[in-house]
């Protein structure tokens, strides 16, 4: 089984012990490996000719590459962090932009956002990674990851999010008051909310986003 481990926070080591061991990966992010590795560009984020037809209906693009062999293969993308989810049967919601790697045993898919992709400057749809296994998700500096429970529900800037997992329930909530057309506003005309219980992943950098110019 390949192992993911971090070396500092913006490089990805995957470890893998024979040559049945694979990961996907993001195309184009090898940056450096030792023993005997191939690599194989995969179609439709690696679900065949379906999930090919899928993405390209519901314009959530991603291109990964297998990765295979014996040895370490090292993982980056444009100096982002990186930081490891573990799932255990759960799924993972995030943008394939976001995407570095996925243990092999892990599914991925997509899933429709509605009003939240278009306030995060996203698409309609979302990439969905589920399964047993580690995956590598990047964010534009150090990630924070902050828990929702039952008496605690959490907003989030859309530009801010990163991705959530667990038993959440998300919903678009306004910020917009006389005072944000006054001019006197701070700026978070809508944000997103959830509730229930799960983790939800933020970066200290926010994209431009239609919440967050209303």
């Amino acid at each position: 089984m390949a192992t993911f481990r971090l070396q500092g926070s913006k490089m990805l080591a995957v470890d893998m012990a024979d040559d049945n061991d694979s990961v996907r990966a993001k195309n184009g992010a090898m940056v450096a490996y030792d023993g005997r590795m191939t690599f194989k560009r995969l179609s439709g984020g690696g679900e065949g000719i379906r999930g090919m037809m899928t993405r390209r209906v519901t314009g959530e693009h991603m291109t990964v590459m297998e990765v295979k062999g014996q040895g370490t293969c090292w993982f980056a993308d444009r100096a982002s962090e990186i930081n490891l989810v573990e799932l255990r049967g759960d799924r993972l919601y995030v943008e394939a932009s976001n995407l570095l790697c996925t243990a092999t045993g892990l599914r991925t898919g997509t899933t429709f956002t509605g009003m939240r992709g278009a306030a995060q400057g996203n698409g309609l749809f979302t990439t969905t990674v589920e399964g047993h296994g580690q995956a590598a998700v990047m964010s534009d500096g150090p990630a924070v990851v902050l828990r929702v429970s039952g008496a605690f529900p959490l907003a989030v800037d859309p530009g801010a999010y990163i991705a959530h997992q667990g038993e959440l329930r998300q919903t678009l909530q306004s910020g917009v008051t006389s005072r944000t057309f006054m001019g006197e506003g701070g700026g978070e005309g809508v944000q997103l909310r959830f509730e229930g219980e799960g983790l939800v992943y933020v970066q200290p950098s926010e994209r431009n986003t239609i919440g967050g110019n209303v």
